[in-house]
């Protein structure tokens, strides 16, 4: 395996000394590097895969350097578009170095939502136009691609991928973690949520371990899972999901399971529930400050005000609890509402959109499982659930 050091260490001795992007879990040794040894202003975990391209375009345009853009395989959907339109040749010719972690790799088991993205993610950079290496896990031969890369971006001003398999880089534990003095868990909030709903609520959950510690919840209280979507993929979309089943079930609550960084992701979103203005949705955010599925690092998630960025958008109400106790009154309030009897199905004040961010410690169960559903039984439990 590659260590960590020697991988940025090599990068940094050729003037490459600038990291934007979101973590990765194949990446996970090499940006607890990285967030140790390289400061604040030269390492930025983006709000997305996107946005890291254009902060390493806007860093080469005030440097004249190369920026490098780490992210999982799942993420060049978002990268396509600066790619494209900002970054290639034939546009504003910006190099940037993009460090990809291939999930989902043909001939290796992964999990389902990482599939079909690792069936295209080479595909996609030849369709785009972009050369690759596929690291080598030897760290002789990876510094010759290393060095290929250095040299397409620095001299030849290309926009070049280091595309990153399992176990190639050597463990590094975080040093810098930053901490919170929170002690609800996000599992024990899940929880509490879940068991406050009402039997024709539907949930949709995010991606990670949100979902995982749900579906683990059901099977604990001898429920079935038809009434919860896992969102296993898309990071970031939960929430327009939840929305599309809220417009059209109006006489159903329908929540939201959300994670600090995927609210993030896509934060746009928040004022498109707003504007639709569905009664029946509750946009639950649990938020511990980081990218818990991913290694841990950190997200602004805890630095921001939730509840007050959601009432700016036009969400109708929104709560903050950190207790148990907290989260309960807050609960009780929004399943005050009842639906009435009147032909519109709607429900009565206080109205939706409300948000409730449920601030908890980071970390769970490293015995926790993964759903035992495949996606298409759980889409189809839910549809069936949403018809009755």
């Amino acid at each position: 395996m590659i260590s960590p050091k020697f991988f940025i260490e090599t990068l940094k001795a050729h003037d490459i000394n600038f990291f934007a992007g979101v973590p990765d879990s194949l990446l996970k040794n090499v940006c607890a590097y990285i967030t140790d040894n390289i400061d604040s202003r030269h390492n930025i975990i983006a709000a997305n895969e996107g946005a890291a391209v254009g902060l390493a375009a806007g860093y080469h345009l005030a440097t004249g350097k190369v920026g490098v853009v780490y992210m999982q395989n799942s993420g060049e959907g978002n990268i396509i578009n600066p790619l494209a339109s900002l970054t290639d040749k034939e546009v504003y010719n910006i190099p940037v170095l993009l460090l990809i972690g291939w999930r989902g790799r043909p001939g290796v088991h992964d999990e389902p939502q990482h599939v079909k993205q690792g069936k295209v993610t080479t595909g996609l950079l030849n369709v785009m136009g972009i050369n690759y290496e596929v690291l080598n896990k030897e760290e002789e031969k990876a510094e010759k691609q290393i060095l290929k890369a250095i040299d397409a971006v620095n001299n030849k001003h290309e926009v070049f991928a280091l595309v990153i398999e399992k176990d190639t880089f050597d463990t590094y534990k975080l040093q810098n973690v930053e901490k919170n003095d929170l002690t609800l868990s996000r599992e024990e909030a899940i929880q509490t949520v879940a068991a406050a709903m009402d039997g024709r609520d539907a949930v949709v959950s995010t991606t990670g371990m949100i979902s995982r510690e749900l579906f683990e919840y059901r099977a604990a209280m001898g429920q079935g899972h038809e009434r919860d979507f896992l969102t296993v993929g898309s990071m970031g979309h939960a929430s327009q999901i939840a929305l599309g089943i809220a417009l059209e079930k109006p006489d159903r609550r329908i929540w939201c399971f959300d994670g600090d960084g995927a609210t993030v992701m896509h934060m746009g979103s928040m004022a498109i529930v707003a504007d639709k203005a569905p009664k029946n949705f509750v946009h639950v955010v649990f938020n511990n400050g980081a990218h818990d599925s991913v290694g841990g690092q950190p997200t602004v998630g805890l630095k921001i005000n939730l509840p007050a960025i959601a009432l700016a958008a036009g969400y109708k109400a929104a709560f903050s609890a950190e207790t148990r106790e907290t989260l309960n009154s807050i609960l009780s309030t929004i399943n005050s509402q009842q639906l009435n009897n009147s032909t519109t199905q709607q429900f009565n004040s206080p109205e939706g959109p409300i948000l409730l961010e449920v601030r908890v410690k980071k970390g769970n169960r490293p015995d926790l499982g993964r759903p035992t559903t495949t996606p298409i039984q759980n889409k189809e439990a839910l549809m069936n659930f949403l018809k009755d």
